[in-house]
């Protein structure tokens, strides 16, 4: 049953049903109706395929085949690596693509999740809570945007200087995509473009290397591709590690289907489009690096392997140009992330399970989800500001960015429970991923909740100087169940104290969005009419 929040919301609502599209969701998981109005539909195509791409290149690709190198030891071995990469990658993409065209509506896997997995209600929901809420993941490339854009003035960096750029960084993000969305798409769109040329540079001007065009020393890095192919199963583990986060991302248009237009049809073309065209540029950049740097100079590049490539190729006042396209990679990812991040929250407050719901759950007053990408600035400003620089402030990030593994075990689980038990399930969306496919996906995404607590054959080794090498996996499994605590504490705990239990109903506000509200029923009053829990 679907009630509007007040008797002018009702009226409004009479005088303009016609406006309104009614978008059905798993009628026995609680979600009866979502509805949104079309008006509200701004992303299309190239949003889409750029929501996506954003989130995918950030400055990764710019710095990573460097410790994929070291890590591998060998060219080839490191090639092959990146091939599996885009593999497993495409195979993340197929199942959210499946689960995308299936529900499109905005939640991401807040949705997959609570299709399945039904019993204890609400339980999934709140582990995933703790998941959305508490992790800051436009932090990291906001503090990378500080000190490229340092480098590229040739200002020394310190903590303050750099921090203090990506807190401009990420409020200027999160004030276009809060007051001007539109304004914030194209701003994404002209970021991807650019992303886009830098690295069409990147592989032409390293193909012309390849092909002898250019005044410099070729480094013959292909020449016996495979010599020096670490031993290590650490080595290929790390460097396998390190690939497959390279591609995360693919699942980012997933987040805000509800705002598409023909959000099946543009989902269908959008992620295969974007993954295409990540998986064939980092491919060839990475052969791009190879024609033209030494191998010695890539595996002590670091994170300046970009700077050594553009060094080599177009002469020391390239390298500065480059830290300014870089920051700008960089500043793309922000957008995207918090963008997308900001949904989530909303979605929450939608789903009524947040305090102050209807204040998350709101698109005013500038059609978007400003508190919600309040609170996502929020939560990535003290993660970039509080921690002290060294062991604190690696960890910090590397939290971030564990837990996706454990949900992406989840979604797959869900998708190959749907594929197994189809009796339960009225299934037919119009992309499968297959149930090998889901499978595999499983198997890549266990790798990567598995991989960190492999101990590293050396201390020396260790990403951190005095802390535990696992601490972060330890941690980010404990934010989970910090959501799976305030669950115990709202559903459980609270109503069985006080004599009451939760029934849900469905509201619609003027906005023209549906959002879930519980009411606390006393234990002898019966059922309110239309209400479930």
């Amino acid at each position: 049953m679907v009630f509007s929040s007040s008797k002018k919301a009702q009226e409004a609502e009479v005088k303009d049903r016609s406006a309104f599209v009614d978008h059905e969701t798993a009628s026995d998981d609680g979600h009866d109706v979502y509805q949104t109005s079309e008006g509200r539909r701004q992303i299309g195509l190239v949003s889409a395929i750029f929501l996506i791409f954003n989130r995918m290149i950030g400055t990764g690709i710019f710095a990573t085949p460097s410790s994929i190198l070291s890590s591998s030891g060998s060219v080839g071995l490191a090639l092959f690596i990146w091939v599996a990469g885009l593999i497993i990658a495409a195979a993340g993409m197929a199942v959210y693509l499946e689960f995308g065209t299936a529900l499109p509506r905005n939640g991401g896997e807040k949705n997959y999740l609570e299709h399945v997995f039904k019993k204890p209600k609400f339980l999934v929901t709140g582990l995933y809570t703790g998941y959305v809420v508490l992790l800051g993941w436009a932090g990291s490339n906001s503090v990378v945007f500080g000190e490229y854009i340092l480098n590229a003035a040739q200002v020394p960096v310190n903590r303050w200087n750099q921090r203090g750029i990506g807190l401009a960084c990420i409020t200027s993000a999160f004030l276009i995509h809060g007051l001007a969305l539109k304004w914030g798409l194209r701003l994404q769109n002209i970021l991807g473009v650019i992303k886009l040329i830098i690295l069409l540079i990147i592989v032409f001007a390293g193909f012309a290397a390849l092909g002898g065009h250019l005044r410099i020393e070729k480094p013959n890095n292909f020449d016996n591709a495979f010599e020096g192919t670490t031993g290590s199963a650490y080595g290929v583990v790390t460097a396998l590690y390190n690939v497959i986060w390279s591609f995360i991302g693919y699942s980012n248009a997933n987040y805000s289907m509800s705002e598409m237009k023909n959000p099946v049809r543009t989902l269908k073309i959008a992620a295969p489009t974007a993954i295409m065209i990540v998986g064939v540029l980092y491919l060839l950049a990475n052969v791009a690096y190879f024609a033209a740097v030494p191998k010695e100079d890539i595996v002590s590049s670091g994170r300046i392997l970009a700077a050594q490539f553009f060094r080599n190729v177009f002469g020391l006042r390239a390298e500065r140009a480059l830290s300014v396209f870089v920051a700008l990679s960089a500043y793309g990812n922000v957008l995207s992330v918090i963008f997308s991040q900001g949904r989530l929250v909303q979605e929450l407050g939608r789903e009524g399970i947040l305090p102050f719901s209807r204040l998350w759950a709101s698109n005013k007053p500038f059609n978007a989800p400003f508190m919600g990408l309040f609170e996502h600035w929020a939560v990535s400003v003290i993660i970039m500001l509080a921690p002290p620089p060294g062991d604190a402030y690696n960890f910090v990030l590397n939290v971030i960015s564990y837990p996706l593994s454990v949900v992406n075990v989840f979604v797959s689980i869900a998708l190959i429970w749907i594929y197994t038990h189809k009796e339960e399930f009225q299934w037919n969306p119009p992309v499968k991923a297959t149930l090998p496919v889901a499978i595999f996906f499983f198997l890549s995404n266990v790798y990567l909740v598995i991989a960190p607590f492999v101990p590293p054959p050396t201390p020396e080794q260790n990403q951190y100087t005095s802390l535990p090498y696992y601490l972060h996996c330890v941690v980010g499994l404990a934010i989970i169940a910090a959501g799976g605590i305030y669950w115990l504490f709202w559903a459980v705990l609270l109503p069985k104290i006080g004599g009451y239990r939760l029934e849900k109903e469905v509201h619609k506000d003027v906005e023209g969005w549906t959002r879930n509200v519980f009411i606390k029923v006393p234990n002898h009053q019966a059922p309110i009419e239309g209400s479930s829990f």
